[in-house]
């Protein structure tokens, strides 16, 4: 494999899957989803189960050395044409010394896998340069908020099913960005999905995940931005009288996301125009800026920046400031109440 200084997970798997083995991958990172991903495809797909009783060993950072890393790397496979070596805790060994000299010169028959989660190698070290000069170096990053529609889009269409815009956002603000979560909750909900009909609708994001398809932070911006009072203040008491629903601390991110674009779509060259509302705030698709067009019909541009002035306050509220005793639902009211009038 040829030098890989920013390598990514979709370029790692399709040599991976075309059989281009690098001699070493460390994998490191926040997101552990896609450092397990990698390791289990090695750990499955590069010997057979026969070559793998002797080819195939797993290690410990926490109760190996760099010394004992490179010994157990050095070995020539036996009756295989890789040996395949997986160090999990990679982040616990304490002196990579030894192993930079290793990933200096390693050895072709051996596939050298290093996990190390929740942290980085330094990249400014000898040993990172090494890795990236003849191998992988790879680190696994958390999606943000406005990635997650997106990968969950990609995943299930992979597994040939479709997810409207709505099904999204909910499973979104129902599990959040633990990607290893998250794929197991969409693979629920494929297997509840019957063969003749692959669309994932709010209703089975219902039935399966547990979050209402009409009570949720969705719904609610909806109701927000359509100024829809009713709508609104029964969602906001649906959330007060049942707390694992919906939790303050998801909603005002969410709202706050809603309205500081609302005010920039303000300046945008043609703010009538949905077609440059999307281009000004970057948006994937034409169609998503529909709810900012509503929202500059509802709202003055002053009375935008007071709603981002008071999800400040109700934020840091919520955080136990200037807060001697009013709790998180009457807080969301409070704040629903100020939003629509």
């Amino acid at each position: 494999m040829a030098e890989s200084k920013n390598a990514t997970y979709e370029a790692i798997m399709s040599d991976l899957k075309a059989r281009k083995f690098a001699p070493i991958y460390y994998l490191m990172g926040d997101e552990a989803y896609y450092i397990d991903q990698i390791t289990d495809y090695i750990a499955e797909h590069v010997l057979t189960p026969e070559e793998r009783d002797f080819n195939q060993t797993v290690l410990f950072g926490s109760d190996v050395n760099a010394s004992q890393i490179t010994d157990v790397a050095k070995r020539y496979p036996m009756m295989s044409e890789y040996q395949v070596v997986i160090v999990k805790e990679a982040q616990n060994i304490k002196n990579t010394d030894a192993l930079a000299a290793y990933v200096e010169k390693p050895l072709a028959s051996t596939i050298l896998v290093m996990c190390h989660k929740n942290g980085t190698l330094d990249k400014r070290k000898t040993l990172a340069s090494k890795i990236q000069k003849n191998g992988v170096l790879f680190e696994s990053k958390k999606l943000g908020e406005k990635e997650l529609p997106a990968f969950i889009e990609r995943y299930l269409k992979q597994h040939t099913a479709t997810i409207d815009t709505k099904s999204t956002q909910m499973i979104v603000e129902a599990i959040g960005a633990d990607l290893s979560r998250l794929t197991s909750e969409l693979d629920k909900l494929l297997i509840a999905l019957p063969e003749n009909d692959k669309n994932v609708t709010p209703q089975v994001v219902e039935n399966q995940i547990g979050v209402s398809k009409d009570f949720n932070a969705f719904e609610l911006k909806a109701a927000l931005v359509n100024r829809d009072v009713y709508k609104a203040n029964q969602i906001i008491q649906y959330f007060d009288e049942n707390p694992k629903s919906g939790g303050p601390f998801k909603l005002v991110p969410l709202l706050f996301s809603y309205f500081q674009n609302l005010m920039m779509a303000y300046y945008a060259p043609n703010p009538k125009s949905q077609e440059d509302v999307a281009g000004w705030l970057e948006l994937k698709n034409v169609w998503a800026a529909k709810e900012y067009m509503t929202g500059m019909r509802n709202y003055s541009g002053m009375k935008v920046m007071q709603i981002i002035g008071k999800l400040r306050e109700t934020d840091a509220k919520m955080k136990g400031l200037d807060n001697p005793n009013t709790d998180q639902g009457d807080l969301m009211k409070e704040l629903i109440f100020y939003i629509l009038h």
